[in-house]
């Protein structure tokens, strides 16, 4: 397969490439902190909010791999290859955002959740792709990173706003079956982000033209038949699982645990604030922004700092040591009981959040083939879901039989997945695996 000499970018071309995150991490910062307490003030019980969550696992597992498939088949002068489709999830993903504080009842809200995770997903993939399709390997450390910069900034942003028109716009008493008018704001700013930021990128950044031997392969693709067309996504992903390389199967082990536990710490975050502190849902749900704020916050000012880390060091150790960090963080959360010293174990959550969001994406994008990378990082998207997917079904009856239906363990439980993903990423080796 042929392939193209790829010019290097400089800073604020990468900048503007990324910019799209911004809203898209937007929608994923209100995904993670507002919607399970509005699932709780439209009168869910704790132990259905792993349930209420199998849109995201779902719609992630079939959408992404399928998208990247497609992606990596379409090509046009006008539109490009990836942009088509980031810009239709960011429109659906903006409307669902400006529909889902009025929703009027649990079943409405937990519909519009899946049309969400599939805007959002659809938009997610290709995107990823789109980065590794523009930069050459020197650069793709410093253009994952900077997509870390803007998850962080994108969820920053987001939480910042829920914890902001709480104490503005907040007060009086909570009502059973009605989401409380302060948390409008935060998603019809989402859904303005969601297809603003999205814009930027697509505007400010070309697409590399496919090579002519991919150009061929994509228009002998345009002229099959329809079902086969249909098909043929479907085959792309077997056969890229069948040749994935080993280091992919051994990030499937760490990323288990790890977004296993992140499931679990977004879910029960609200519910620890009301254990430990005595808070209601609006004041735990404050609390809880005010801790994905400061992560956030923290992602954002080391993403780019952790570029030359990996160099220096290796991508391996600083993402296992980023992984060992996180646990220790959700160690210390449910014994501190002060609103403003429960936020310090979010600065080593924050780095391992930057960790996540960047070097896993880094490394794969410098092992899979350029032709194939849409179809792998939907595939590494699954490793994302299918975790996230045994939580939902899983944890539900993990913490009402086992667990006591206490959240304070539910952390603890987190924390210990987190310590074995780290140990698990010491088995991760580019060169030797590849």
């Amino acid at each position: 397969m042929g392939t193209i000499t790829k010019p290097r970018l400089g800073f604020w071309q990468i900048w503007n490439m990324n910019v799209g995150f911004l809203g898209i991490q937007y929608s994923f910062g209100l995904q993670q902190t507002a919607i399970n307490p509005i699932f709780l003030f439209l009168g869910a019980s704790e132990e259905m909010l792993p349930i209420l969550n199998i849109a995201g696992p779902v719609t992630g597992l079939i959408v992404q791999p399928i998208i990247g498939a497609v992606s990596d088949k379409t090509w046009s002068p006008k539109w490009g290859r990836r942009k088509p489709f980031f810009l239709i999830g960011a429109i659906m993903g903006s409307l669902c955002l400006f529909a889902f504080p009025l929703s009027p009842a649990l079943w409405f809200a937990v519909g519009l959740l899946w049309i969400l995770d599939v805007g959002n997903n659809m938009a997610m993939e290709p995107y990823r792709a789109f980065v590794g399709d523009k930069l050459p390997d020197s650069q793709l450390n410093i253009g994952y990173q900077m997509q870390s910069l803007f998850v962080g900034a994108g969820i920053l942003l987001a939480n910042a706003s829920i914890f902001l028109f709480q104490s503005w716009f907040g007060g009086g008493e909570e009502t059973t079956g009605s989401i409380p008018t302060w948390l409008y704001n935060s998603f019809f700013i989402g859904s303005f982000l969601s297809i603003a930021t999205i814009l930027w990128s697509v505007l400010k950044t070309p697409e590399i033209p496919p090579s002519d031997e991919e150009l061929k392969e994509i228009n002998e693709h345009k002229g099959l038949p329809f079902i086969e067309r249909f098909k043929m996504p479907f085959r792309e992903i077997g056969a890229a699982v069948k040749e994935m390389p080993k280091f992919m199967w051994k990030l499937s082990g760490v990323y288990l645990f790890q977004w296993y536990a992140l499931f679990v710490y977004w879910q029960f975050i609200t519910p620890l604030f009301r254990a430990t502190m005595g808070f209601d849902t609006s004041e735990a749900a404050a609390q809880a922004a005010k801790m994905s704020t400061t992560y956030n916050i923290v992602t954002a000012v080391v993403a780019l700092i952790l570029v030359p880390l990996t160099v220096k060091f290796g991508g391996k150790k600083i993402y296992a040591l980023s992984l060992v960090g996180t646990g220790l963080a959700l160690f210390a959360i449910p014994n501190i009981s002060d609103p403003v010293m429960v936020l310090f174990p979010m600065i080593l959550f924050g780095i391992g959040w930057a960790a996540m969001m960047g070097i896993p994406y880094s490394m794969v994008s410098k092992i899979v083939p350029q032709e194939r990378r849409g179809v792998y990082m939907g595939i590494l998207n699954m490793m994302i879901v299918i975790p996230m997917g045994i939580q939902t079904l899983s944890f539900g009856p993990i913490f009402k039989n086992l667990l006591g239906a206490n959240s304070i363990n539910a952390m603890f439980f987190a924390g210990t997945c987190f310590i074995i993903a780290a140990v698990l990423a010491m088995r991760l080796n580019v060169k030797k695996d590849a």
